[in-house]
């Protein structure tokens, strides 16, 4: 005997709804998962070849046959996106760290200005030899040495991006954390992420960019006087140039075109156009970003049936974040007790600090001499001069153009990616066009190497000029429509103010990637011909060729104090002005 008692019926368990579901599959949600199940084979063909065996004594021929170049852009993917997933990981934990404890901010702000200012081939230098000694024997070392130095193209940007989103968040978001007691876990998911997830997106392509830019010096590998070489575009490139076989170069850009227009279509325009749910307005836009791939995938049974599937653990991972507490802490702290904690803090990290220093000094002292620090001292002003120029011209020309394109969905899906090819595409390839075209003119290297700077830096102007243009919520630009403000008072009244907190986020990694593209910009080598600029990225790229570590030493601190120090007076105020006055 049963009895029915009042109320909504009790759900159907979930194994009979996932088999319900499964029932309704169409046509296109077979093709999502043979698309998904070939691209889960495709990465373990790859991915085997990133575990042979590899000698440090073997020499390292590099096979230019454009029939290898199928598999060399695969390899070189893989490790595109590896390193992505590490910088997101990346992103989340030092960002947050940073943002959420003013404590570690006086040290992880000033770290990552530094980190940012250390040419990807003074963390090779150091990323080769450790890894190769993990894993001695294994083609991995080297796989990984690879992938951090990507990384280290795209992390920071993307870490300077969502730091900032973090700290410039909306008051009414804020407050409905807090009034609501979420936990800190659902104020991070639920608020904290979506908010900037516009930034970290574009920031995100624009450091996916970055990693294609230095993607030659990360697979064609010179350290300590030995040549190291992976199997990818940028090594393919790299030989090619080296041999001064115009044809092959034109291969690798071929290529290279190919896979920078075919992950944007696949991957950054549905990432673009679904990051639009996030933007903060009460109105929704006549036009709105769109994605061929996203519609196909809106129409599969698979995000529904994942999401189910997966939604008992989120449960479980909420319950268990619970012990990181709510977020109601008190907006006030006692002064007393802030004030030890801040000393106690301060001589921790000053000693070791301190330390680090004094040891550092004895290390150059013992082989070169303090001196060693006077010649790249004085080759970072010609650089830094350099700098300025590029990033003075970059905001004039780039920010209307990005504004521009952020307003306009149909010029976004137009312009994304012509943007995309031209901001990925290596100094390196251009390299035989550059010494043609020097040599042609009688243009000088010390000149032109700001043209050949701005491949690798400009486009972090422009990205964030985007971003912050369609962050602008729509009905503001509407109420400014209605009101008739046009022409230079639309500017000063909305536009300006609107992008000025992504401009700022793009400046300064435009500024820490123009000092970073120094190093490929300053010296142009193709077939028999070298072109060398005066300037502290030759400095260092010499050095590193050399194996000369006290200069390499030298050259990176001294690259690291111009950009610190342009950072502190300059980036770092404009951060707290966009933070007070310019948040939305």
């Amino acid at each position: 005997m049963s009895f029915k008692t009042g109320g909504a019926p009790p759900r159907a368990p979930l194994s009979s709804r996932l088999g319900g579901r499964l029932s309704r599959m169409s046509w296109v949600d077979v093709v999502v998962a043979a698309a998904v199940l070939v691209l889960l084979y495709l990465v373990l063909r790859v991915g085997q070849g990133t575990t042979v065996r590899f000698s440090t004594d073997q020499s390292v021929v590099v096979d230019t046959d454009p029939a290898r170049l199928p598999y060399d852009a695969a390899r070189s993917l893989l490790r595109m996106f590896v390193a992505l997933a590490a910088s997101v990981v990346f992103t989340f934990g030092y960002a947050y760290a940073a943002a959420k404890s003013r404590r570690l901010e006086r040290i992880l702000i000033p770290a990552l200005d530094i980190l940012q200012s250390v040419p990807v081939l003074g963390f090779l230098t150091v990323a080769v030899t450790g890894f190769i000694a993990l894993f001695p024997g294994s083609l991995l070392g080297l796989e990984c040495a690879s992938i951090f130095a990507i990384f280290t193209s795209q992390a920071w940007n993307m870490t300077f991006a969502f730091y900032h989103s973090l700290t410039s968040l909306p008051r009414e978001l804020d407050e409905l954390s807090r009034s609501f007691r979420f936990t800190k876990w659902m104020r991070f998911w639920k608020v904290e992420v979506p908010a900037g997830t516009i930034g970290l997106v574009w920031n995100g392509m624009m450091s996916f960019g970055g990693g294609w830019f230095f993607l030659v010096a990360s697979e064609a590998i010179s350290v300590n006087n030995k040549d190291y070489a992976l199997p990818g575009v940028g090594s393919y490139a790299g030989a090619a140039v080296a041999d001064g076989d115009l044809g092959k170069v034109g291969w690798a850009v071929l290529t290279m075109a190919v896979m920078v227009i075919g992950v944007n279509f696949l991957f950054w325009r549905p990432l673009t156009a679904w990051a639009e749910r996030f933007k903060n307005e009460q109105s929704e836009a006549h036009e709105v970003q769109r994605s061929v791939v996203l519609d196909f995938l809106r129409r599969s049974n698979w995000p529904r049936l994942i999401g189910a599937s997966l939604r008992p653990v989120g449960r479980a991972l909420g319950r268990a974040a619970r012990v990181f507490g709510t977020d109601d802490r008190p907006l006030t702290v006692d002064p007393t007790r802030r004030r030890t904690g801040d000393l106690a803090f301060g001589v921790v990290a000053g000693g070791l600090i301190a330390w680090g220093l004094v040891d550092l000094g004895r290390y150059l002292d013992d082989r070169t001499g303090l001196g060693v620090f006077g010649e790249p001292l004085l080759l970072g002003l010609v650089t830094f001069a350099r700098v300025v120029v590029l990033v003075a011209v970059a905001t004039v020309v780039w920010v209307p153009i990005g504004v521009r394109i952020g307003f306009s969905p149909r010029l976004t899906r137009i312009a994304q990616p012509i943007v995309q090819v031209l901001a990925s595409f290596p100094a390196n390839f251009l390299f035989p066009l550059a010494v043609w075209f020097f040599l042609k003119t009688g243009l000088s290297i010390d000149v032109g190497g700001i043209l050949l700077m701005a491949l690798g830096a400009q486009w972090y102007i422009l990205f964030n000029a985007i971003a912050g243009a369609m962050a602008i919520p729509t009905d503001l630009r509407e109420a400014m429509d209605d009101l008739g403000v046009t022409g230079r008072q639309r500017w000063r009244r909305l536009i300006l103010p609107g992008v000025f907190p992504s401009y700022v986020t793009g400046g300064i990694t435009a500024s820490g990637g123009a000092w970073n593209a120094s190093i490929v910009s300053e010296v142009v080598t193709f077939g028999g011909t070298t072109l060398t600029a005066t300037g502290l990225g030759a400095y260092i790229a010499e050095a590193t060729a050399d194996g000369d570590f006290p200069r390499l030493i030298a050259g990176v601190a001294v690259m690291s104090l111009y950009v610190v120090g342009l950072n502190r007076l300059l980036w770092r105020r404009l951060y707290r002005l966009a933070d007070t006055r310019y948040a939305l």
